[in-house]
């Protein structure tokens, strides 16, 4: 059963219109406590691991999830990529007036789905109703908090040479479905964003190459701008090999009719792994085993130098630098 209506501005702290919507969209999708308190009371961990991101993608409903879905993802992923074991979410949301309830409980379910399936919880929240014109429709800040394993250390400053450097699938298909989703342009082909939770996927390479250096989440900035964060954290030079970077061909051909560049475009179900060269195969093996990491690929090493560099296919170096400015607005 849907809720049906619009969001209209609620001008009292927790007043009617609030405690229904709370009461006949929130907790009846994502469940709580009888009494709401102002904050949730969880187990405690000797190391956690915390991290809060704000989604704010236009449209909210696209190829392949929705701004709901996205949010538990993107913060779920933060976390996996550092190691810890996702555990608790939390969910704020702005909502314009004029919003259709239906739309926002469409999104609340999708974020109930896509917790369930990352074995999390979403244990506390906020609602605000701002006026019409002042939120673009809907917007969700989570955050989230992780268990670290004791002895467990992931860190971007860590890569030596002779590592390897891998991706877990193809690249650039959250960007390119959203703006194709936004856009058009006339295109048309299986554009589909990528977004999904990681934190098995994560749990299976540690498990096979314990040494990883590093994990990262390729969101904003893509593919290229992680790198160049993690060769300059590590005082290394990366270089890329274009032939092994997965991309596929609908991604490909978007980007070079609109004159963008896939390793800038940004990821919302791929993990990126640098782990010592010793540990590469086991450490491939685990990723294309698992079925969020089916299409993974090792595509690059580390070297003595400093900077991202790419091999083209044609013999070429090509220096790579941070995407500065916004290649695609509003898809996070």
């Amino acid at each position: 059963m849907s809720v049906q209506g619009t969001i209209t501005l609620d001008h009292g702290e927790g007043g009617a219109a609030t405690s229904r919507l709370v009461r006949d969209v929130f907790l009846r999708h994502l469940g709580g406590p009888e009494v709401l308190e102002d904050a949730a009371i969880v187990a405690g961990a000797e190391r956690i691991a915390l991290t809060t991101d704000t989604f704010v993608v236009r449209p909210s409903v696209f190829p392949g999830g929705d701004i709901g879905k996205l949010a538990v993802c993107g913060t779920v992923n933060d976390l996996a990529v550092m190691g810890a074991e996702p555990r608790y979410l939390s969910a704020g949301f702005i909502l314009e007036e004029g919003l259709e309830i239906a739309l926002l409980e469409q999104v609340v379910a999708s974020m109930a789905a896509t917790a369930a399936e990352a074995c999390v919880r979403i244990v506390t929240g906020d609602t605000k109703v701002v006026a019409r014109g002042e939120a673009d429709g809907l917007y969700v800040n989570t955050s989230g908090v992780g268990v670290m394993p004791a002895g467990r250390t992931l860190s971007s400053a860590s890569c030596e040479p002779g590592d390897a450097v891998l991706v877990s699938g193809s690249i650039g298909e959250h960007g390119t479905a959203v703006m194709v989703a936004r856009e058009g342009f006339g295109m048309t082909g299986d554009f589909k964003s990528d977004c999904q939770p990681l934190g098995d996927l994560a749990r299976a390479l540690l498990a096979a190459a314990p040494g990883v250096r590093c994990m990262r989440d390729p969101t904003r900035g893509g593919l290229a701008t992680t790198l160049v964060e993690i060769a300059l954290a590590s005082k290394v030079e990366i270089r890329l090999r274009e032939e092994t970077i997965p991309v596929r061909g609908a991604v490909r051909g978007a980007c070079e009719l609109l004159g963008l560049d896939p390793l800038y475009v940004a990821c919302e179900g791929r993990l990126i792994a640098v782990v010592p060269a010793d540990q590469a195969d086991a450490a491939l093996g685990a990723l294309r085993s698992h079925p969020r990491g089916a299409g993974a690929a090792s595509i690059g090493e580390v070297r003595e130098g400093k900077g991202l560099v790419l091999d083209t296919r044609v013999g070429g170096l090509r220096p790579l630098i941070a995407l500065e400015g916004a290649q695609l607005p509003r898809i996070c």
